[in-house]
């Protein structure tokens, strides 16, 4: 079990570094572009010094941040740079934030130029430690919490570093083989085992390999990419959710904020140099033309009768630029199929793709005589660009609507692991449930707080209503549940608080400052803190559930307490409200719910298995020496049996679609099947389970009584 948990730790740091290289460049000057460099660094700076929610003066202090920032983001795992460079680095340590105000990029050629030198010797250095075994008999250990290891003194150092990391990724799947090998033995006698030495090379094959893979995707990267790591240590001083967003990365944000695309409807993934189908969007284009199947491999693309394009090699991101195009056009793709290697040419007309996953969904469950519902919103979406286009609020409305005719009595909606989306939306899912009223408050940079009302006298739904959120629920999620909790017109029941994003950012076109005209992207920049109605901000405190459930995260470090240059907590005056004093017995209702998780046995399991995770989270430490390795892993396998059943739940309950989604099953059986699976994990949710014995519990007022505030 330790080695499965780190492994999920050092996969995180690997894709992190990823992540990060995915954002710079391997082909050092393509598409250099110096003025470009500098009307963006003059843009955003003018943009973020007049307009940012947070005065920042940039000095010193701001230009310290910048330098930490950009050489942590190139080199987050110590691989590349050295105390030398770091000492040559220094020479501009205090003084970027001059080099800003002249658009001078000085500091940033220096790093970027190093770096692209450290790039070409990292293949070298690894290919050469895989070449040959590891010693696992020797006694040293490694800490992967990279923020408290030095940069390496020396280049003999450094490539010990790289030593130390590739023989802990060797370890590690030689251990995964070795007990693989074990349950094979245990099923089958005849089973024939290999030695540790073939294990072992089979395991520097296997990482030699990953790390040619994760070096091409490297050298497909731009100098657009490597700048915007520089930029986003520049905005990111203002604030974490202050970010630069290049014109691809745009792109990808409006595409997930809207839920749609114009293409074929299929999930590409890279795989050495090839692009693969890894999954059909269910209803898309390629779906209905039968055709594609995931696991089949993309080798062109044509335009309608145009001559195709050879996309092999080519960075993932380009080839979709030529896949995906507006609805209605012809693509040809040349493909390799996956069942018998054949290659075949097929045509596929471009429509509007709805991302399903992103959209709101219910399903229906009956307990002791009453139906209820579970509304599932995973974000709240918009299309910025087609108002007339569906989003959370218009879905939710309909949603909600429907399940009122199937005779439901009660509502969960549900927020886990919703992270926000449009405010808009926010503030009239929330009028759904109210009257009419203040919902939230909002504030720009020195400027006092302007209330956002829901002006609809419209109550879609006067029913019982609990929300169900958790430590991931951010933003536009903490606006909705905190109007609901302050008017106490929902129960909300979940983790102890939410993640605790109280500000409000706006997505800023770059080149409507500019008579340039090559695409600059946008800057998604704060420009608002917002309120609850009582006065209190959501920064970093979040909204406190009603009724806190342990869960596996109740220990962990995240959230927006735990972000670097994260906004402090405040308040503001509180609004003119008046609380709904929906039910009767509300406090009630809080209290048993409370009295069932303390005397559960299954909950306490739940928070002592959060606390095992939290020391897990808190040992970064790993010895490479085998033996002790696989002392440790069998010790920590041995303590996390307790927790094997921990998440298993079986509530007896039936959750089904709502009658309209049944029609769509004749056409859409993948789409049936994703419903079948999550309803499926419904009723094995312990804390469904929990929040539908509250909402049956809550007893709605009949009378006209409220409470002022």
């Amino acid at each position: 079990m330790k080695t499965k948990f780190k492994f999920t730790t050092l996969l995180l740091a690997s894709l992190i570094l990823f992540s990060s290289l995915q954002t710079k460049a391997y082909n050092f000057n393509a598409n250099s572009d110096p003025e470009k460099d500098k009307i963006l660094i003059y843009i955003l700076r003018n943009i973020l010094t007049r307009s940012h929610f947070v005065v920042k003066d940039m000095n010193d202090d701001f230009s310290e941040y910048v330098f930490n920032e950009f050489i942590d983001g190139l080199d987050p795992s110590k691989r590349y740079f050295t105390q030398k460079d770091i000492k040559e680095f220094s020479k501009y340590k205090y003084q970027i934030d001059n080099q800003l105000l002249s658009e001078d990029v000085s500091f940033y050629n220096l790093v970027y130029d190093r770096f692209t030198e450290k790039i070409k010797n990292a293949k070298s250095y690894y290919s050469d430690l895989l070449a040959q075994p590891f010693n696992f008999k020797k006694k040293e250990t490694i800490d992967v919490d990279y923020e408290k290891v030095p940069f390496a003194k020396n280049e003999n150092q450094l490539i010990d570093y790289w030593r130390k990391q590739l023989k802990l990724s060797t370890l590690i799947r030689i251990q995964d083989k070795i007990e693989k090998q074990k349950a094979s033995k245990e099923k089958d006698k005849n089973f024939k085992t290999k030695s540790f030495a073939v294990l072992e090379k089979e395991a520097r094959s296997e990482v030699l390999k990953n790390m040619d893979e994760l070096y091409i995707r490297i050298e497909e990267l731009e100098h657009e990419d490597w700048f915007s790591t520089f930029l986003n240590s520049v905005v990111g001083a203002f604030d974490p959710h202050t970010t630069y967003m290049a014109p691809r990365t745009k792109e990808r944000f409006e595409q997930d904020m809207s839920g749609k695309l114009e293409g074929i409807g299929a999930r590409l993934q890279k795989k050495g140099i090839y692009t693969h189908v890894f999954e059909l969007v269910s209803g898309g284009p390629a779906w209905k033309q039968g055709e594609l199947e995931a696991g089949d491999i993309i080798l062109e693309v044509a335009q309608g009768d145009g001559e195709p394009l050879d996309i092999v090699g080519m960075r993932l991101d380009d080839a979709i630029k030529f896949i995906k195009g507006k609805k209605g056009t012809e693509v040809r793709l040349t493909v390799k199929k996956k069942l018998d290697g054949s290659t075949k040419i097929i045509s596929i007309i471009r429509d509007v793709v709805e991302l399903e996953e992103t959209f709101v969904k219910s399903s229906i469950v009956e307990k002791d005589g009453k139906k209820y519902a579970i509304i599932d919103l995973p974000k709240f979406y918009i299309n910025f660009e087609d108002q007339n286009y569906r989003d959370s609020a218009k879905d939710m409305e309909k949603e909600i609507e429907r399940l009122k005719k199937e005779g439901v009595s009660g509502l969960i909606i549900d927020l886990r692991n919703n992270g926000g989306g449009s405010l808009k939306t926010a503030i009239e899912i929330s009028g759904l449930f109210i009257d009419k009223g203040p919902i939230v408050q909002i504030k720009y940079r020195g400027e006092k707080p302007i209330v956002k009302n829901d002006t609809d006298p419209k109550t879609q739904w006067n029913g019982s209503v609990v929300v169900l959120v958790n430590e991931f629920s951010a933003s536009a999620s903490e606006i909705f549940a905190a109007a609901m909790q302050d008017y106490k017109r929902a129960v909300i029941i979940g983790g102890n608080q939410t993640y605790g994003k109280g500000t409000v950012q706006s997505v800023i076109p770059i080149n409507q400052f500019t008579k340039y005209k090559k695409d600059l992207g946008a800057l998604k920049m704060t420009i608002q803190k917002f309120y609850r109605i009582n006065g209190g901000s959501t920064q970093i405190e979040g909204v406190y559930s009603d009724i806190a459930i342990p869960s596996r995260y109740s220990y962990m470090k995240f959230g927006e307490r735990d972000l670097d240059g994260a906004l402090v907590w405040d308040k503001v005056k509180q609004a003119n409200y008046v609380q709904t004093n929906s039910y009767q017995n509300f406090s009630d209702v809080i209290y048993n719910s409370k009295q069932r998780i303390a005397s559960d046995p299954k909950f306490k399991l739940i928070n002592d298995y959060a606390k095992w995770l939290k020391e897990n989270q808190d040992d970064t430490s790993y010895s490479l020496n085998y033996k002790l390795f696989a002392k440790e892993n069998e010790a920590q396998e041995n303590a996390a049996k307790k927790f094997k059943s921990v998440f298993d739940h079986k509530s007896n309950l039936t959750f089904t679609s709502p009658k309209y989604e049944l029609s769509l099953f004749k056409k859409d059986t993948v789409l049936k099947d994703k419903r079948l699976a999550w309803h499926k994990n419904l009723s094995k949710d312990v804390y469904v389970s929990e929040a539908l014995n509250v909402l049956s519990e809550l007893k709605l007022r009949n009378n006209n009584e409220i409470v002022k505030n």
